[in-house]
């Protein structure tokens, strides 16, 4: 979502904060703006759309403070306008906001009733007003502020720029990260360590509830209580260069060719290879213990999950109960104390899986997270992390993330199946080897981009698009439709293939696409009777299988995929390449913003 920077330094700072939030623009964004104070007073630019915008107005008329805020804002309240845009501010104070202020109506009903004039519509210009208030009383900024976090409900990351204070600036995080960086003679904060990354690799994270008081020499951080604490110093793994393109047209398309390189460094973490065994690190449960766990995620993570529901009921036999984050927190699920529970998250930063994480906890769960940022939120609150190494994933419809995460949790799968005594010493092998293919074979599928970069012209060209799978191909079905709807806007259903028979068939003419995923698993011959019912009713076949598939199936398609052949265990890993290809290249004819599709973020810290 939204990336707040905030920089204390000794030389002109529009340009560095500018840079920043350029290392935000992944968590999506469609305004810009930054404060800094010029000899002592207030100043600010903003601009709707993208941060060039910003540059050009910068470039009409310069700031010089060396000290400022800025921020990308994703729009929550309010159009993204360059009224809506951040930095908010009164005389006294600018503010840059990540999050919602949930009471922000009442908050403002009051302000507008004792005088006060608004210039937006978002919730976020209720917070300045209200630290005005306190500062004309009297109060000192850091009094102002600490009275203000108590009246604020939501989740929410903020940064405060002081009308006459060159030394100053405060942060407060509430549900939402926010990290302080350490230079020499400078202060700096950000929404993550990559913002800061060009200026310092010495990073303290704020933790929730806290508040900070930074000068160009100290910092200060205060609980949510108010009482000074104490947070380390660390120092971020996060890279001084800016992620590019490289020789790709997308961030997406570089994503999913560096695929066969991130999964394998994924599988080296939790795979020895030459023993064909899976590790793990040192456990705070016992896998024999356990015989029902929890998974919660939301968007393409819960696609994942619910391949390792799959996984982990078939190799390790125990029942695992699955849900959108967005509904497990509300829906006060019984659990027996000292169960497992699995969170996943590419940011680590997600809203509602960090709210279902903390129910799991205050409910004696064991908590474990896949993640792909380490330092995150839910890293740091899980009692295991099971790290992904996909690296910085740009593009906002998330690909080589999604398959690190298979990866992780196939390991997973069979290093529980094994600790439960599920699985022999040779089946452990047999799945091990399996996986240790996987980056080749991921070589060899994007060997077919040529073929679907045809067919995405033909997917291109229609309304509707209807995906089916059976068994673990059926999440595959729902996040093939999930990336056509993301990033192209074409209307895409994902079904379970025996389902089609149960309402979904009514669609089917002539004019629809239906893609089947079908590797020539022990459910096949139940994939091709469905593809009979979609054939007898004039709808227009894909069919993405293997050689013997394509064989056994015998049938007239729009098209059929020829995938390597592989073990059906690893097949949804490889599998996702041509879904994701599909949706690329169809996105890319009709000439959407690929990377940053409208009204979607990266990263989901809000609810």
């Amino acid at each position: 979502m939204c990336g707040i920077v905030g920089i204390l330094g000794t030389r002109p700072v529009a340009a560095h904060l500018i840079d920043a939030m350029k290392r935000l623009e992944y968590r999506g964004y469609d305004s810009a703006g930054l404060a800094t104070l010029e000899d002592g007073h207030l100043a600010r630019r903003r601009a709707e759309g993208k941060l060039k915008n910003l540059e050009a107005k910068l470039e009409a008329g310069p700031l010089a403070g060396t000290i400022g805020i800025g921020q990308t804002r994703w729009a929550t309240h309010g159009a993204p306008t360059e009224a809506n845009a951040h930095p908010h501010a009164t005389p006294l104070v600018a503010v840059a906001h990540n999050g919602i202020i949930e009471n922000f109506r009442q908050l403002k009903d009051e302000l507008i009733a004792a005088g006060r004039v608004f210039s937006s519509q978002t919730d976020t210009e209720v917070v300045p007003h209200l630290v005005t208030i306190e500062l004309e009383a009297g109060a000192s900024p850091q009094e102002a502020v600490a009275r203000v976090l108590k009246r604020l409900t939501g989740a929410f990351a903020l940064a405060f720029l002081f009308e006459g204070f060159p030394d100053l600036l405060i942060g407060a995080r509430k549900g939402s990260p926010l990290a302080v960086g350490h230079g020499q003679g400078e202060m700096f904060l950000g929404s993550d360590a990559q913002a800061l990354a060009p200026f310092t690799d010495r990073v303290t994270y704020l933790e929730e509830g806290d508040w900070v008081e930074l000068t160009r020499s100290s910092i200060i951080v205060h609980d949510v209580s108010g009482k000074e604490v104490k947070r380390a110093a660390v120092i971020s793994q996060a890279s001084a260069f800016l992620v590019d393109k490289g020789n790709y047209r997308h961030f997406m398309a570089k994503e999913i060719h560096e695929q066969p390189d991130v999964t394998g460094h994924t599988l080296a973490r939790y795979l020895d290879l030459a023993a064909a065994s899976a590790r793990l690190p040192e456990l705070p449960f016992d896998w024999a213990t356990i015989d029902r766990m929890v998974i919660t995620a939301c968007g393409t993570a819960y696609y994942a999950g619910l391949v390792a529901k799959y996984w982990f009921e078939r190799l390790a036999r125990i029942a695992v109960d699955i849900d959108v984050a967005s509904e497990f927190r509300y829906r006060e699920a019984p659990l027996s104390p000292g169960g497992l529970a699995l969170f996943i998250s590419q940011s680590g930063e997600t809203a509602d899986t960090l709210a279902s994480l903390r129910y799991c906890k205050e409910h004696g769960q064991h908590i474990a997270a896949i993640v792909n940022v380490t330092t995150s939120t839910i890293a740091r609150e899980a009692d295991v992390v099971f790290p992904t190494l996909a690296g910085p994933e740009i593009g906002v419809a998330s690909t080589k993330a999604f398959t690190c995460q298979l990866s992780a949790l196939l390991s997973l799968a069979v290093a529980a199946g094994r600790a439960r005594g599920v699985l022999s010493a040779a089946q452990e092998r047999a799945a091990v080897d399996a996986l240790a293919e996987v980056p080749r074979l991921l070589v060899e599928a994007l060997r077919l981009e040529p073929q679907i970069e045809r067919l995405a012209r033909s997917i291109a060209k229609v309304k509707d698009v209807l995906y089916l799978g059976r068994s673990t191909s059926y999440p595959l079905a729902l996040e093939g439709a999930l990336k056509l709807k993301e990033i192209s806007y074409i209307h895409a259903e994902g079904y379970a293939a025996g389902e089609l028979k149960h309402g979904p068939i009514a669609l089917i003419d002539e004019t629809m696409p239906v893609v089947v995923i079908a590797p020539h698993d022990e459910v096949f011959e139940k994939s091709v009777s469905n593809m009979q019912e979609v054939a007898a009713r004039g709808g227009r076949i894909v069919l993405i299988t293997d050689a013997q598939g394509a064989e056994t199936a015998a049938m007239e398609t729009m098209a059929t995929i020829v995938m390597p052949t592989m073990p059906s265990l690893i097949a949804p890993i490889v599998y996702a390449v041509p879904v994701q290809l599909l949706a690329y290249h169809a996105a890319v004819q009709i000439g959407t913003d690929v990377d940053q599709p409208r009204n979607l973020a990266k990263s989901v810290t809000v609810e």
